[in-house]
């Protein structure tokens, strides 16, 4: 696995170029099958010409839709554990083997690659994005900063300190997790970081949530690409024990991803009838045609009346002080 010491520098040669947002489902809880299925989809995406593929929210190795983990104000249950036990098995150590695969996807298929994962570190799980670039590169990723409800009760929260956006030959690339997009100063703070590029991985299926995706396009004068889960009830193990019932051909998570431009036009889709890699070409000479009348952390933004303070420090839980460090303190870390 290779790292990223510095963030590469934008071209202005890679003016048009197709990107693609990857519309399936998991294998759940099987990280190994899931890794290969990204492999296949996004080889699948290049073959089609795009240069970026961006996979859903919790893609490797799934979003938990339906489980309750057997938790309820004051109780949980042994079977409950057992479900979080699964799914800590199946997720994602970064750095680790599943990091070092999705390079070597995005390696073989010369492409710019995006994948919702679970993280897992120490006993706690987090919903991230990872992004690499098309030579392999490991680029950072990006922890979700606030899980929605139940969500709560298996992801942790990430912090501000991977909140990054990354300037390539394609332009400014960065993500905001799902609900997350909810967040205006979250928002604004990738609207400051000049993001172009604006990927939305998400498990909100609702149309209310294709209006959001169409205003954060509008609003940040850039390209959104809105990807989500479609399930169905076999893309489950058989001993998944939620609401859905048994019936393999109910669909849990409808999809409904899409690329909309900066003005909230549709490139591609909304999709909500199959799994689907949607492929829409990007012009990034519409940023600059959209800031003419509206660039929220520029000529509109009111500095005089408005500040945003963000704070991007890493926040580590213990920090020790012994006599070996002549009394100074030290953070603990991987």
């Amino acid at each position: 696995m290779k790292i990223a010491n510095k963030e590469e520098e934008t071209s202005s040669s890679a003016q048009r170029f197709k990107v693609a947002v990857v519309q399936a489902s998991p294998v759940v809880f099987d990280r190994e099958r899931t890794l290969e299925k990204v492999h296949i989809l996004s080889g699948e995406a290049a073959h089609k010409g795009a240069r970026l593929a961006l996979f859903p929210e919790a893609f490797v190795s799934a979003y938990p839709r339906g489980l309750d983990f057997g938790a309820v104000i004051g109780s949980r249950s042994e079977e409950g554990r057992e479900d979080f036990r699964r799914y800590w098995e199946s997720s994602v150590d970064v750095p680790g083997p599943a990091v070092d695969a999705l390079s070597r996807t995005a390696r073989s298929h010369s492409i710019y690659l995006i994948v919702g994962v679970v993280e897992r570190d120490r006993g706690t799980l987090y919903c991230s994005v990872l992004f690499f670039a098309p030579d392999g590169l490991y680029l950072g990723k990006h922890r979700k900063v606030m899980p929605t409800a139940s969500e709560r009760l298996v992801w942790g929260f990430g912090d501000g300190s991977t909140m990054p956006v990354f300037a390539t030959p394609l332009g400014r690339i960065g993500a905001v997790i799902c609900w997350e997009n909810y967040l205006p100063l979250m928002r604004a703070a990738m609207y400051a970081k000049g993001v172009e590029i604006y990927c939305a991985p998400t498990a909100d299926a609702r149309d209310s949530w294709i209006a959001s995706v169409r205003h954060i396009a509008v609003e940040g004068r850039c390209f959104v690409l809105s990807c989500n889960q479609f399930n169905l009830r076999r893309d489950f193990p058989a001993d998944y024990h939620s609401v859905f019932g048994d019936d393999p051909d109910s669909v849990v998570n409808r999809g409904g991803s899409c690329i909309v431009d900066p003005f909230g036009n549709f490139l591609a889709g909304p999709n909500m009838e199959s799994e689907a890699i949607l492929i829409a070409e990007i012009d990034r000479t519409q940023i600059v045609r959209g800031k003419f009348d509206l660039d929220v952390v520029g000529h509109y933004a009111r500095p005089d009346i408005f500040e945003l303070h963000v704070d991007e420090r890493p926040k580590q839980p213990v920090i020790t002080q012994s006599s070996e460090t002549g009394g100074a303190l030290e953070e603990i870390d991987d």
